[in-house]
């Protein structure tokens, strides 16, 4: 396939073989990632704004993964939390990466951060992959192939009721206090119970394995949710639909949960 044919109509093998090509990245680049981890005392630290940091690992991890992905296919399209986005035209195949959700869990030298690796063609997310480098686990899916933790099947956990579990609540600078705080109260209320780590992308990758039964975030970005997105649906989740509303490169609400729980979830947004 040549630059200017596009991926219009790519077909199953193509995807595939991008598919095979993630993991490798994801692989490499979780060992640049984990190198920096090792001796954070060292790292170049920025403050993008109030609680949202960038540094050096995040850049580096995502030039890696940049300069891999447009070696291999120098005709698909990029959004990339730290450097942006190209070649976002209708019918090209898009890569969406955040090199390191959670970035000040890394920082501090917690578990939970995560890198990940979306593909989408025509608004469809083909498949997503996450790897938290610091457990070794890796969460996958194809779409219409079903869900993966460390290539093992995973499914969702069919809960009934807010109280059967922990439910996920994300928040960022981009988050309203007031938003936030009636969340936490409707869930309470209900009886259930907040849970956050610092990573959507984990967090729903949680909801896709059944540790968590539900996930909900008034303002998150696509680089953010898009490869868990397509774990949780291949997992058996209902998710609202992020992609027609917030697009490639846009945030906004999120809800995520079992078909049977969905619409007690969607109750607890403002």
């Amino acid at each position: 396939m040549t630059a200017a044919m596009g991926t219009a109509g790519m077909g199953p093998a193509a995807i595939d073989a991008r598919f095979d090509t993630a993991q490798r990245v994801m692989a490499e680049a979780a060992q640049v990632a984990l190198a920096f981890s090792r001796d954070l005392g060292a790292l170049t630290i920025l403050e993008k704004g109030t609680q949202d940091l960038v540094s050096e690992a995040d850049r580096q991890t995502e030039a890696a993964i940049r300069t891999a992905i447009a070696k291999a296919y120098p005709q698909d399209g990029f959004v990339g939390e730290e450097s942006g986005s190209e070649g976002l035209e209708q019918g090209r195949g898009v890569w969406v990466v955040d090199p390191i959700d959670g970035t000040q869990p890394f920082l501090l030298g917690l578990p939970t951060w995560c890198i990940s690796i979306a593909f989408v063609v025509n608004g469809e997310i083909e498949f997503g992959l996450v790897t938290n480098p610091a457990t070794d686990d890796v969460y996958a899916a194809r779409r219409g192939a079903g869900a993966t933790r460390n290539g093992r099947p995973i499914h969702v956990r069919s809960a009934g009721s807010l109280t059967e579990g922990l439910t996920g609540v994300g928040a960022n600078p981009s988050s309203h206090a007031p938003d936030v705080a009636t969340i936490m109260g409707r869930l309470i209320e209900a009886g259930g119970m907040y849970h956050r780590i610092g990573s959507g992308a984990l967090s729903l990758c949680y909801l896709a394995t059944g540790q968590l039964i539900g996930y909900v975030e008034m303002h998150i970005n696509a680089w953010d949710c898009l490869a868990a997105l397509c774990i949780c649906t291949e997992a058996g989740a209902r998710t609202s639909d992020f992609l027609a509303s917030h697009g490639l490169t846009g945030g906004g609400r999120l809800v995520v949960g079992s078909p049977s729980l969905y619409p007690q979830l969607a109750a607890l947004m403002p």
